[in-house]
């Protein structure tokens, strides 16, 4: 029998249409808001003993925020992603390997919007720990990735990538373009928090204010972040950007190299101190110069 065919409690039928009159008919709290509220009413509360821990509440709050991401919402985005030509010398990717420490790496053609694959770390050490000679080309070495729209929601993304066996897949815009990349990893980390390991820097501050009014900045700092610390207009950028690195290569139409500097509307100039062909690392933000007072 349906709940609202029930028969109800003299009170609970009174205090319904109380309800009713005062506030017009309105939706009973789903669970996920039941929970939410629970969690929020017991915020300030050490945990009693056999309570949810601080962690583990933290956790249900991601879990319930987690089916409503999609996989353009996390991962790598492409002004991050660390690829490889598909032309590259073994020789190169090796060493492309020992400097981003990544265990995967995006393979492309002629730009990064044709991912044509992955090569996984496992087997160019399989080659180095044989002896064997170094291939001509990594075509060999090259395995299929799974290519995914932004748009998938990341239940879907899970279930895809544990169907597949895979832990890598490119993330693609509406126009098939690279959007940026995702990982099992990424996903596991929206529910328990980062995942560090023995490899990981301890993490510096993205955003250094200088003395002079200059900033020292990490290209990964997020815009908003830029924005509440720096200037709310470095945020204001038409195109889809997060990071002031992506801000840095759009302003510039291409990666900007170490020594340039790209001129925001607003008058901050942005100066690349530190880059490499596919990304920029670091910047310097210079402020606006004040115009002359006029007699």
């Amino acid at each position: 029998m349906p709940d609202e065919d029930r028969p109800q409690p003299e009170g609970g039928r009174l205090w319904a249409g109380l309800r009713g009159l005062l506030f017009g008919d309105q939706p009973e709290p789903t669970l996920r808001d039941q929970i939410e509220e629970a969690i929020e009413d017991h915020e300030d509360e050490a945990p009693a003993k056999g309570d949810l821990s601080a962690p583990e509440r933290q956790m249900l709050r991601n879990l319930l925020d987690f089916g409503e991401r999609t996989a353009g919402d996390l991962g790598t985005p492409r002004g991050e992603m660390v690829a490889v030509a598909e032309t590259i010398a073994f020789a190169d990717l090796v060493a492309v390997f020992v400097e981003a420490e990544h265990s995967r790496l995006p393979v492309y053609r002629g730009t990064l919007d044709d991912v044509v694959g992955m090569v996984h770390l496992r087997d160019v050490f399989a080659i180095l720990a044989k002896g064997a000679e170094h291939p001509a080309t990594i075509a060999g070495l090259i395995r299929q990735p799974r290519y995914v729209p932004e748009s998938m929601g990341v239940l879907d993304l899970l279930a895809e990538m544990r169907a597949h066996r895979t832990h890598l897949a490119i993330v693609l815009d509406e126009y098939s373009g690279t959007e940026g990349l995702v990982t099992i990893e990424d996903i596991l980390e929206e529910i328990t928090g980062d995942i560090e390991d023995e490899h990981d820097e301890a993490a510096a501050a993205l955003l250094i204010a200088r003395a002079d009014g200059r900033w020292d900045a990490d290209a990964r700092a997020e815009l908003e972040d830029v924005a509440e610390q720096v200037d709310p207009r470095l945020a204001e950028v038409a195109e889809d950007v997060d990071t002031l690195g992506g801000l840095a290569t759009v302003l510039a139409g291409h990666v900007p190299q170490a020594g340039e500097t790209v001129q925001h509307p607003s008058g901050w100039r942005l100066e690349v101190t530190e880059a490499d062909p596919r990304r920029v690392a670091r910047l310097t933000l210079h402020p606006p110069v004040p115009a002359p007072a006029e007699d």
